[in-house]
């Protein structure tokens, strides 16, 4: 038991350390070796637990879309139970992010534009894509919206729009602007 609790650690310090790094230099930006030397963790040790750098990035990625969709959800249940207040309310997920370590953009997009086409990691990318899109698109149909997939594209439209922007201003009034923009496009959707 005690190898499958060092395991486990061990795993977890790996993850939440490339974690860090990907998000704030990117995929390509950051090496094994960086990884080896923040974690604190010897080369075998990483390799036992992540054959490739491939491997590493999909765990990730795959943490990362389970994290932000909490995140997503969890803005958007404080925002009452009403649908279109949560759609509305999701953005709060964003604020939450700036406040907590500025802007580095959406990991996803990062990702999307780093990793080859037939990868996994882009995999990765479409499917928490198509994830969001279907609880956006269920949150739509909740509030009544005329076109509910309709609105679930232009809702993260704005959810991407305003990580990229983040990125690139450095300024959480972007997320204030696609806040407001969400809250026009659910009104607009069902009126």
């Amino acid at each position: 038991m005690a190898t499958k609790t060092r395991r486990t650690t061990t795993e977890e310090r790996i993850l939440r350390t490339a974690a860090g790094l990907f998000y704030a230099h990117g995929l390509r930006g950051v090496g094994i070796d960086q990884v080896i030397a923040e974690s604190g963790v010897a080369k075998s040790t990483l390799y036992v637990h992540f054959r490739t750098k491939d491997e590493l990035i999909a765990a990730y990625l795959r943490r990362t879309d389970d994290s932000w969709m909490a995140q997503l959800q969890d803005a958007a249940a404080r925002a009452g139970d009403r649908p279109a207040e949560q759609i509305v309310g999701l953005f709060d997920a964003l604020l939450d992010a700036f406040d907590r370590h500025g802007f580095f953009g959406c990991p996803f997009v990062s990702a999307a534009v780093e990793a080859p086409l037939d990868s996994e990691a882009r995999a990765i990318t479409v499917r928490h894509t198509e994830r969001r899109h279907a609880w956006l698109t269920a949150l739509a149909a909740g509030a009544g919206a005329v076109d509910p997939a309709a609105l679930a594209r232009q809702v993260g439209l704005l959810v991407d729009g305003a990580l990229a922007s983040g990125r690139l201003l450095q300024d959480r009034a972007v997320v204030d602007e696609a806040k407001a923009a969400a809250r026009a496009l659910v009104a607009q959707h069902t009126a």
